[in-house]
Order: C-alpha cells, then structure tokens, then sequence
C-alpha cells in the first residue's frame, strides 16, 4: 500500500510553466530542463495538467485524442524524454485524465456527429425537438446543459462547455476504451493519475427534470461511481501497490471522499474536494462574495 503521508506532488501547468523554444508557449522540454530544480525542491511526483491533442477550450481538459500529444506542448519522444527523466530522479510522473466527457472534436463525437449508432452511445443523446430540452439541469460554465443537433434531431449532455460532451458510462464500451487509455500510459512509465471531475461519471438511470441546484443531485456522487471507480482500480492500477491516484470531486461531501479514498474500497488514494473555497461564497452562490469565515473553513474539512 502506497504510504501518502509524506509525498509531495508539485503541480505544473505547462504552458506557462517553460518555455523551450522562444514560441511564447510552454512546453514538454521545458519541464524536461527543470528535473533537476524540482528534484532539489524534494518532490516525489509531478502532475502536469492536460498535454493532450485538444482545442484548448478549456485549457486541455477538453481532450481531442488521449493518446497524442499536443504539438504546442511537443511530441511523443519528448513525453517519453519526460517520463524517463522523471523516473531517473525518483520523481513520479502524474498524469491528467478528463473522463467525465471529451472534446467534440474527439473522433468519438465526430462519428457520432456523422449518424453512426455505436459511437452515438459513446455520449449522452437524446430524442428532440428544438424547443424541447430534455431536462432543466445547468451547465456549470452557465446555460443549459443540453445542446440540440439539428442533423441529427437530437440533444447531447455537456455538463461543462458546449464542446465538452459526457461520456456514457453505462455503455461498457467507453469504459473499456478509457481502461485502455490507462493501461496505455502506465506502460510507458506514468506512475499516477489525477481524475478530473471524476464523481460525475455516473448519472440518473432516468434523466428527468432536477430543479434542486441547477439540477446537481442528479449526476453527482451517484453510487455507481463507486462501482465504476472499483471496476477501473481492479482492471489497471490497483495491483500496483506504488500507484498513486486521486479524484477531483465536484461538490461532493465530506462522507464521499472518504468512502473515494478508503484503502479497502479499492477506488482511489486520494480525493480533493473545494469546500474550503466556498466559505465566502454568499448564500452558496458560486459568483457573489461574503465575509471569509475562518471557522466554517475549519468545520468544512473536518471529517466525523
């Protein structure tokens, strides 16, 4: 069992972080040439945002293709140059993986786009008209969640931005393409994975109307992610006693996070939440500001 209690991971957002070649654009190659700074700071991991192939609608977490590189980021050899240096300096390479949805320019979505059955179950559709959304749930970068494709006479989910479709879970297909993906990168020498949003997964059987919280209580913490969570750990990482995992959790509670971590659970390390960035939120509204409330910091982290 991997010890926790005394790993440093040391996030880096590469495009900004350095850049190698005088493009204006960070890159692979300069975090290749900082291994030693970081060595020297005493990290045991590095995570890196998102370098994969994407529009970058989102800063990388809007994935085009989870096994190329970006090339304003570099190239295969360079991630390969990476992990090495990495692994040679005793520093763990953490990698991103956005599986709650993928960019629609994924070849996945495109074919979708294109009619084709089989990959339209890779995502969320549904039957429609125009004036007809299938539900009243929010995107949680504002609007609806939904959007309408007229070709197709249907609605695909996005519970982020419009070019962020969700994946389906329930379809084993995607959950063996995103196995895959994993397996994949461990090969190559990644020795951790940090899950984006990773509670969100699992949605209602039935998708209806949710007029509680944008309509939050019907994707959220659902207990198939759990089932899913367990499924991903027994099929890749989870004989590896010296892999390291953790879940972005997206308003979840305290109680799942624990239930996320727990050793014999066989789901993940970690969990990160963000209660603690809401104790100035006024009323629990993401946009307004209140008094900062240190105590309510202290409450929002306690674990019973």
């Amino acid at each position: 069992m991997l010890e926790l209690g005394n790993k440093v991971v040391y996030q880096v957002y590469p495009k900004s972080f350095k850049d190698s070649n005088g493009d204006g654009h960070g890159d692979l190659r300069g975090i290749i040439q900082k291994l030693d700074y970081l060595k020297g700071l005493g990290i045991d991991y590095l995570w890196i945002t998102p370098v994969f192939v994407s529009p970058m609608n989102d800063n990388g977490y809007d994935v085009a293709d989870y096994y190329r590189i970006n090339p304003k980021f570099g190239t295969m050899e360079d991630m390969d140059d990476l992990i090495a240096g990495c692994n040679e300096r005793g520093i763990g390479l953490m990698m991103d993986m956005v599986f709650n949805h993928t960019s629609t320019d994924h070849e996945w979505f495109q074919r979708a786009l294109a009619g084709e059955r089989e990959y339209q179950d890779y995502y969320i559709f549904r039957e429609g008209t125009p004036d007809q959304v299938p539900t009243n749930w929010q995107s949680k970068f504002g609007g609806a969640a939904w959007e309408y494709v007229p070709s197709l006479g249907q609605w695909y989910l996005h519970l982020y931005d419009v070019s962020q479709a969700d994946l389906n879970w329930e379809n084993p297909r995607v959950r063996e393409e995103l196995k895959k993906v994993i397996r994949f990168w461990k090969s190559k020498g990644v020795k951790g994975f940090r899950f984006d949003v990773i509670n969100l997964i699992g949605k209602d059987e039935v998708l209806v109307d949710c007029p509680e919280n944008e309509g939050k209580p019907a994707y959220t913490d659902k207990p198939i992610v759990h089932d899913y969570l367990r499924m991903m750990n027994e099929a890749t990482f989870g004989s590896d006693d010296s892999f390291m995992t953790v879940g972005e959790m997206s308003s979840t509670t305290i109680d799942n996070c624990v239930l996320y971590s727990a050793p014999e659970r066989h789901e993940l390390s970690m969990a990160f939440n963000f209660h603690h960035l809401k104790v100035d939120y006024e009323d629990g509204q993401k946009w307004t500001i209140a008094p900062f409330d240190f105590e309510e910091l202290k409450r929002s982290e306690e674990v019973v």
